[in-house]
């Protein structure tokens, strides 16, 4: 899709990993909308497409984690962003443990919080989960990966 007026082709936002669990199930995908939305209280918004499995594990989860991740973990957000979980056990092998609500958090991303989900709301072909940080960390230094630096990756579930 291109912005006829260079508005949406000009940012280049963070991207972010975000791991569901509920009903048994775990899910997570790479996720390039996404932002704080409130300062008092915090709040932040991160934005799933409907046609992938993390959205369908989100729909019914009580809280969400949220993974920012450095420029070099390309090859998570590869995994993460290129391959389906109705395929691929994307959690096999990875550095992670159990935060609130028993959501997945990795360790090894540069930095992490998990939210209790206070809304969901629908935008179009992805739906909103406004989350209340309840427990947060850091670790891996280096320049956060954007946009930019994932634009190649083909989507497990891509967009008609």
């Amino acid at each position: 899709m291109t912005d006829p007026h260079g508005f949406f082709d000009r940012l280049d936002p963070d991207m972010c990993l975000v791991t569901a669990v509920a009903g048994g199930e775990r899910a997570g995908c790479l996720v390039g909308f996404a932002s704080q939305c409130s300062i008092h209280p915090l709040r932040y918004a991160v934005w799933l497409s409907k046609v992938n499995r993390t959205y369908r594990v989100a729909r019914a989860a009580q809280y969400l984690a949220v993974h920012l991740l450095t420029r070099d973990q390309r090859d998570l957000a590869e995994l993460f962003g290129g391959e389906t979980g109705d395929e691929v056990d994307k959690f096999a092998g990875l550095a992670r443990r159990e935060g609130p609500g028993g959501a997945i958090v990795l360790t090894d991303a540069a930095a992490w919080f998990v939210g209790t989900v206070l809304h969901r709301t629908d935008g179009g072909d992805h739906a909103g989960f406004v989350l209340d940080p309840v427990r947060w960390g850091s670790g891996r230094p280096g320049p956060l990966l954007r946009l930019s630096d994932a634009y190649d990756i083909d989507a497990g579930h891509p967009v008609d």
